[in-house]
């Protein structure tokens, strides 16, 4: 599903990544731990085409990825791509429903279907009575759980999650890692995690280990 070659990144003189080569299969849930500062995050953005490597190539879905051009490349995403992220960048002024709508907009669905998806997913989600409450009104939890179903309603193949629980207790923490288990044996999907939580680690198919910029196994 996904096969990264070669890939090094420098930022100024310092080399982050150096010379990573993965391959995650269909519907396996990678975890990538490392100390704080290995490259974690940036093997992730890179793996999730939001940031370029200096060098090698990403494949996803058996497409090469490197020869796209931007807008190719953000179509791409947006109809193969989830990410739920540490902080869940909802947008303040808009309630769960439409902030879960947004990515299918920006494929192009119709406002009624986007909404119907988002419904089932929210309410999938334990958010089917907050669903038109902003995210001012809502908790922790749920706000992540809207991410979660904002990453998802494209129907992605590949989600990529940076610290998903982060900022969750561990009941809520351990509700969204049952979570990503059980959307991998419904949907089929392949989860990358980047993460410091041990359990999340340990429960994934395959732990990767980022250091000195190179991946353990």
């Amino acid at each position: 599903m996904v096969e990264a070659i070669g890939i090094r990144k420098k930022y100024g003189s310092l080399e982050v990544l150096k010379d990573i080569h993965l391959k995650v299969e269909e519907a396996e849930i990678v975890s990538i731990v490392g100390a704080s500062g290995a490259g974690k995050s940036t093997l992730l953005q890179i793996l999730g085409t939001l940031d370029h490597a200096d060098e090698g190539e990403l494949i996803i879905r058996g497409e090469s990825l490197r020869k796209l051009g931007k807008n190719a490349l953000a179509e791409f995403r947006n109809r193969h791509l989830g990410f739920v992220f540490q902080f869940h960048h909802l947008l303040p002024e808009f309630s769960a429903l439409e902030n879960t709508c947004f990515p299918a907009f920006i494929q192009g669905i119709s406002k009624n279907e986007a909404e119907q998806k988002a419904k089932i997913l929210l309410d999938r989600l334990g958010l089917s009575q907050r669903i038109h409450h902003k995210p001012s009104e809502l908790s922790g939890g749920e706000q992540q759980r809207v991410a979660v179903a904002r990453a998802l309603i494209n129907k992605p193949a590949v989600v990529f999650a940076d610290e998903p629980s982060g900022n969750l207790d561990s009941t809520n923490s351990k509700e969204l890692h049952d979570l990503f288990f059980e959307l991998r044996k419904e949907l089929n999907q392949t989860f990358i995690i980047v993460t410091h939580n041990e359990e999340l680690a340990a429960k994934a198919d395959r732990c990767l280990t980022i250091r000195d910029g190179r991946i353990e196994e």
